[in-house]
């Protein structure tokens, strides 16, 4: 049997081959095998690491044995989420979903019974959309969901999504839709009154018609109503309805001129004096995620990330919105910023033609994956379950083709907030996305992805090259499950990059990586108490899926553990080993 290791050369990492004793194998079961292990060295002329590092050696190994099931579980602090090993239970390794479910809270959604309902059908992230509601009814549902984390033993993390500059909107005054009929004539004005008024929207920005021409054409929703302003009145607009539709309560609009977006510079802050409220609010709330909305550069991202490094005592994750024109423009900077990417497809379909989403989906979700980011799709997955109990075959199939391409989560929006079937659209989405990832495997489709080099040292490649080889190992030996022992989430997150055919068990004992991994595509997060000894931590984890029936005799497991350097110990130890429970 040849084994793969690494080595770094002076110009970087390769694969070499090395001859160990032979393994034996059944039903791609291994029984064991002896260690193989390689001893790497800075090259300062190469490799540009921090000071207090260039002397140390870093070692890495790739090591198959056995491991006994005889000792008792461990009395340490761990925690397994109650859907997680009931899934384990009744489907086994294989059976684990792996893309991640998200849920938007709403009415229809919001009571204690509704969100352990969610959470029992496969919700990994609660979204609070801050548009909507106010600040006391968040803060009650955040408190019902870290009750039930508490009580009943889910892991149920907390996104906030602030409200942006919403200088796209317009509200017509009514509590539910109205009919626009072709040839009417309406009234947009930045006046502000109370109520509603006859064939009149109001938009939340006085400079809403800035450069905007007689002959334009004003699309609400990405093509729910079309008008074609025929007059315009100082700051007002006069139109005439071109494509009949609906107008919906705080709808979105653009405007078009010769088939083109009219773009247009407000120079609004990304965060309005409202968004920092609500995000003073989530800190001290303890959220998990803020997603940005309408982010046009880094900028933003990074300001956000640099206040919450200051005020927060808990690492929060900073998602980005791509929903705009020049998000896309500047996408790899966005996504470089960021910890992960929501694919907005809503109001993103409102400013590029429709036919271009699909294409635009795949490559946000490729870029993602090349950097490193976890990547959400939303919008409109299920629309049709808002009113009624079953989807179109066309929903089906696009929630298919987001699983096909890999994204590490899909998101309901209406469909749980304000729908009447949130429950059975999550389950939609829980079915499909598993016979999705089932197919994916059987036709072999979970290649590696051609990797952009994401490290910059030496340790940092070695890190990089140590998950894709594990991946590889993984899907090569067919082992059932993956551990990794993670304080930040940085191994978990690159081993989930390589979307591997068996789950990733990653032991945490930081609540607030445990939390963030709740986004990582086929992560499965647990609290374990942590030390610097490798094979205590494994012992300790074996021990905990034990005692919990989870693994089973003859199971095999492939295990990516490291330590890092410090002063007493100058060696950053990193394995590969496979355990066979015996």
């Amino acid at each position: 049997m040849v084994l793969k290791s690494m080595v770094a050369s002076a110009s970087n990492l390769s694969l070499v081959n090395f001859a160990g004793n032979p393994l034996f194998f059944s039903k791609n079961r291994v029984f064991g095998c002896r260690v193989v292990s390689l001893e790497f060295c800075f090259n300062k002329g190469r490799w540009k690491g921090s000071g207090s590092l260039n002397n140390f050696k870093v070692r890495a190994a790739v090591e198959l044995g056995v491991e006994g099931s005889k000792s008792k579980a461990s009395d340490a602090t761990s925690v397994l989420d109650v859907v997680s090993e009931g899934e384990l239970t009744v489907k086994g390794f294989a059976g684990l979903r792996k893309t991640k479910l998200v849920c938007t809270v709403g009415p229809s959604c919001s009571s204690l019974e509704e969100l352990e309902n969610l959470a029992l059908g496969g919700m990994s992230i609660a979204r609070l959309n801050m548009c909507h509601g106010t600040r006391e009814w968040h803060r009650d549902v955040i408190r019902k969901i870290k009750k039930l984390n508490v009580e009943k033993g889910f892991c149920i993390s907390v996104m906030i999504d602030t409200e942006g500059s919403q200088i796209h909107v317009i509200d017509h005054g009514a509590s539910s839709s109205v009919k626009v009929e072709e040839g009417s004539i309406w009234h947009f004005t930045a006046e502000h009154f109370e109520g509603s008024r006859p064939f009149t929207v109001q938009t939340n920005y006085r400079g809403f018609s800035e450069d905007i021409e007689v002959g334009d054409e004003l699309v609400i929703d990405g093509g729910m109503a079309c008008f074609e302003v025929i007059e315009k009145i100082g700051n007002d607009l006069h139109c005439k309805c071109i494509d009949a539709g609906l107008l919906l309560p705080g709808a979105k609009f653009s405007f078009w001129r010769d088939g083109k977006l009219v773009g247009r510079n407000y120079k609004l802050p990304t965060l309005s004096t409202k968004d920092w409220a609500d995000i003073d609010f989530g800190i001290a709330e303890g959220v998990d995620f803020f997603a940005l909305s309408f982010v046009n550069d880094a900028d933003s991202v990074k300001d956000l990330k640099n206040y919450l490094s200051t005020k927060s005592t808990k690492s929060i994750k900073v998602l980005a919105k791509i929903e705009s024109l020049e998000s896309l423009h500047k996408l790899e900077e966005i996504v470089r910023a960021s910890d992960g990417i929501m694919v907005a497809r809503g109001d993103l379909g409102v400013e590029i033609p429709l036919e271009q989403i699909p294409t635009v989906q795949e490559d946000i979700i490729y870029v993602c994956r090349q950097l490193n980011k976890p990547v959400i799709v939303a919008s409109q997955l299920l629309e049709s379950m808002v009113e009624y109990p079953t989807p179109t075959r066309a929903e089906v199939a696009d929630v298919s083709e987001a699983v096909r391409q890999y994204a590490d989560a899909l998101m309901l929006s209406g469909e749980s907030a304000i729908g009447s079937y949130g429950r059975k659209a999550l389950a939609v989405l829980d079915m499909t996305s598993s016979r999705m990832e089932s197919w994916n495997r059987e036709e072999n489709r979970q290649s590696l992805l051609n990797q952009h080099q994401l490290g910059v040292s030496l340790p940092e490649c070695i890190t990089e090259q140590i998950c894709n080889c594990a991946v590889e190992m993984a899907n090569n030996l067919g082992v059932d499950a993956i551990f990794v022992y993670t304080k930040h989430g940085h191994m978990a997150s690159l081993l989930s990059r390589n979307r591997p055919n068996p789950p990733i068990f990653a032991f945490t004992n930081d609540e607030s990586t445990r939390m963030a991994l709740n986004l990582q595509w086929g992560v499965v997060p647990l609290l374990l108490d942590l030390s610097d000894d490798a094979e205590s931590n494994i012992s300790k984890s074996v021990q905990l899926m034990e005692s919990k029936g989870l693994i089973s005799q003859g199971d095999v497991v492939l295990v990516v553990s490291d330590i890092a350097p410090t002063r007493s110990t100058p060696v950053a130890l990193q394995s590969i080993q496979v355990k066979t429970i015996i």
